[in-house]
């Protein structure tokens, strides 16, 4: 029987003063804030699920990136700048070096209410071969994974139709956590009902 694979989860951070624009209607400084208690989220669900043993963040939003490092992740700038699918290709490769035993993985960091739980069941059916997440509403994709040789993501519209093209197989499962990313102020409505972590429940006031 071979091993269970262990894995290094990548996480593509944007610079706070960009993220989230679709959080309409809120002030500048208040999107900030959400976006870097979304990412820490995330990151300390990441951390905290057993078959994760390394995070590698990549951002270019260097005052963060002190934080996140300060969690336990190793941090790296955005290789390609605007370019999500490139910067994250460029990621695998650097963790290819660092960690060649590893499987890489790419998660989005706008997942509040991501558990561990849900993140090793997800991580637990994975095949040999690529795979994904999609998100809530069935067309965006919140996780991708391959091997270092097969790891070509597609995030971008229609990512879980993109990623299933391609030839990836979708990772089934309820995996409410992990399919709940929050991009307009509707999402984060659902996200408050659900359950969202720490740093999501103090920005809001539900701490």
């Amino acid at each position: 029987m071979s091993e269970s694979p262990r894995f290094v989860v990548l996480v593509p951070v944007k610079t706070l003063a960009l993220a989230k624009s679709r959080l309409s209607g809120l002030p500048d400084q208040r999107r900030q804030e959400l976006a870097a208690a979304f990412a820490q989220d995330t990151i300390a669900a990441v951390l905290d699920t057993p078959a994760v043993d390394r995070v590698l963040v990549l951002t270019d939003d260097f005052r963060f990136a002190d934080k996140l490092a300060q969690a336990g992740c190793t941090v790296i700038p955005d290789g390609a700048g605007d370019d999500l699918n490139s910067s994250l290709v460029q990621a695998a490769a650097d963790a290819r070096r660092r960690w060649p035993g590893l499987r890489p993985v790419a998660v989005t960091a706008d997942l509040p209410t991501l558990t561990s739980h849900d993140l090793s069941d997800a991580l637990a059916g994975v095949p040999d071969g690529p795979a994904y997440v999609a998100d809530h509403v069935g067309s965006g994709t919140t996780l991708y994974t391959a091997s270092y040789d097969e790891f070509a993501p597609l995030f971008g519209n229609d990512s879980a139709v993109e990623h299933a093209l391609s030839g990836a197989r979708a990772i089934e499962g309820d995996l409410p956590t992990l399919r709940l990313d929050v991009d307009d102020v509707g999402d984060l409505g659902r996200a408050l009902v659900l359950g969202v972590g720490t740093f999501t429940a103090a920005v809001t006031g539900r701490a």
